[in-house]
């Protein structure tokens, strides 16, 4: 009988692709989600009734001992970039990941991968990186042989550090961008799926992994390659902190004015202070190497998806190649 694997935030950025990779592998699928309707594209991932959205609530433990029902293995991809209603970084990153490692070892489940963050410091002024780092701890107090994934700043098709910095361009002769020369090791999703993948087949130890790419980049040289795949000339401004605080703060206020009506997406003061330190892997960190998967460079990968974000999109290569043509 196929093996059951329960991924929590399955919908999302690397969810979805655990979920795709595991339903190939022949795993039967449980995506846990809050709207399982908004999630049936996960359904074509595998034969019939192989992936299935399940109803599930982080916060709530009778919907979370549901979707985990019989389940040989659990994967924890819940998280959150800003606070939006209920769903608050404590709430979601510590009581919930707690929750969901807690009710799995109740339940005998012994295979478990947690998707956490590069940079998790409980002492961190970043309220993003501190719970990150405390929702680790409640999940080390369940679940001691709990496989625990650090990735930097992820990319790839559907979301990702690049498509962000893409949908960001805008207008004008420049392209503003906040904590220029913050350092990052940008890790491409589907090197940080084959790491939960080998660790649902039980062919990764017990421990936290430091997953980074293969090139270490600021923030600025992040934009230019960004501007560079989507055929764009821009020069890339780098904001200094205090200003930008300006702006996250006027933006952070008028969120909380609305009551969470109108949600800060554009950049909170929390991602400031996220943005101050350095993303990097540790020099003494276990990580890709331990694994034996070579990480994917993002100079290799990112031209395939950020097509759209072209002037001419999916035409644009043909566009630029008929102005070469002569007219006899």
């Amino acid at each position: 009988m196929s093996k059951i694997v329960t991924i929590y935030g399955g919908s999302g950025f690397v969810g979805r692709q655990v979920a795709r990779q595991m339903a190939k592998l022949g795993w039967r699928v449980r995506v846990a989600v809050r709207r399982p309707s908004e999630a049936l594209f996960v359904r074509t991932y595998g034969a019939v009734g192989q992936v299935e959205p399940v109803p599930c609530n982080i916060r709530d433990e009778t919907s979370v001992r549901a979707a985990m029902y019989d389940a040989d293995a659990v994967v924890n991809c819940v998280g959150i970039l800003v606070n939006e209603g209920a769903n608050r970084f404590a709430p979601v990153h510590v009581e919930g990941a707690g929750r969901v490692a807690r009710l799995a070892a109740d339940a005998g489940i012994t295979n478990f991968v947690h998707i956490s963050a590069l940079g998790a410091d409980a002492e961190s002024d970043s309220n993003y990186l501190a719970t990150k780092a405390e929702g680790e701890r409640a999940v080390l107090e369940h679940m001691p042989d709990a496989v625990i994934l650090r990735p930097s700043f992820m990319f790839g098709p559907e979301g990702g550090l690049y498509e962000r910095l893409a949908s960001s361009i805008g207008f004008g002769p420049v392209m503003p961008i906040a904590g220029a020369g913050t350092k990052l090791q940008p890790v491409y999703v589907q090197d940080v799926v084959s790491v939960v993948e080998k660790a649902l087949l039980g062919q990764v130890a017990p421990g936290i992994y430091e997953l980074g790419g293969p090139d270490v980049v600021t923030l600025r040289e992040a934009a230019t390659e960004t501007l560079a795949a989507t055929y764009r000339r821009k020069a890339v401004v780098g904001v200094p902190f205090w200003l930008a605080g300006i702006g996250a703060g006027a933006l952070d206020i008028a969120s909380m004015l609305t009551g969470g009506l109108l949600t800060n997406r554009v950049l909170t003061r929390d991602q400031l202070r996220t943005l101050r330190r350095d993303n990097v892997v540790s020099a003494d960190a276990t990580g890709f190497d331990e694994l034996g998967i070579e990480p994917t460079s993002a100079e290799s990968v990112i031209g395939d998806y950020l097509w759209r974000f072209r002037p001419s999109g999916q035409y644009a290569d043909m566009t630029a190649s008929a102005k070469n043509l002569r007219v006899r």
